[in-house]
């Protein structure tokens, strides 16, 4: 055995009984575009939701035209987590959809190093307030537009055209509803954030 031999192992060791570092991340978004759905799909514990009925008087505020089946809606957050890997930890912040909601983003928001605007291409201009969020604070952000039905109403350009996004914003395709694709998204957004620390 060599003397090195002993150091090495202890370093390994306390690395693996290191916990994985904690980073948070926001997923927001317009009304019913799968905010709730995308952490749902993705988070490796049982999903704190903040759901609500839809009232009739809320259905009289919030636009049901391409959600007619949706019966709840997120009135504070939701919260989940995924570990990334040994040393990683995502710990997940959705935020609600309504702009009455609106005044919760700040205390939400707060500490996170990135966000993921999730976008439904039928109805783009449901986005545009968590865009502006994300800008006006200079937190990096990509957009994900959820394939609904498995697909898209517009390219990917039209979107970022649409949206009047840097090219530094990356605009991706996801489906909420997957695990994988759901991670992936996530991964494009700390990417971007690990680049943003590193410069």
């Amino acid at each position: 055995m060599t003397p090195t031999e002993p150091l090495t192992g202890g370093v390994a060791a306390a690395t693996a009984l290191r916990p994985p570092l904690p980073v948070k991340m926001v997923i927001a978004g317009g009304f019913g575009v799968g905010k709730t759905t995308a952490v749902g799909s993705v988070s490796e514990i049982e999903p704190l939701t903040t759901e609500a009925s839809v009232t009739e008087v809320a259905a009289g505020v919030d636009d049901l035209t391409h959600t007619p089946r949706k019966t709840t809606t997120t009135v504070a957050m939701d919260f989940g987590c995924i570990t990334i890997d040994p040393t990683l930890k995502l710990y997940l912040f959705g935020t609600p959809g309504q702009e009455r909601f609106g005044f919760m983003w700040d205390d939400i928001v707060e500490g996170a190093v990135g966000g993921l605007v999730v976008v439904d291409t039928r109805r783009l201009d449901d986005c545009y307030a968590a865009v502006d969020y994300f800008e006006h604070r200079d937190i990096p952000f990509a957009v994900a537009v959820n394939a609904f039905d498995g697909k898209v109403e517009h390219t990917l350009d039209e979107v970022r055209w649409a949206l009047d996004v840097s090219d530094g914003v990356p605009v991706v395709v996801f489906d909420a509803r997957e695990r994988g694709s759901v991670r992936d998204a996530l991964l494009v957004v700390l990417e971007l954030a690990l680049a943003r620390t590193e410069a």
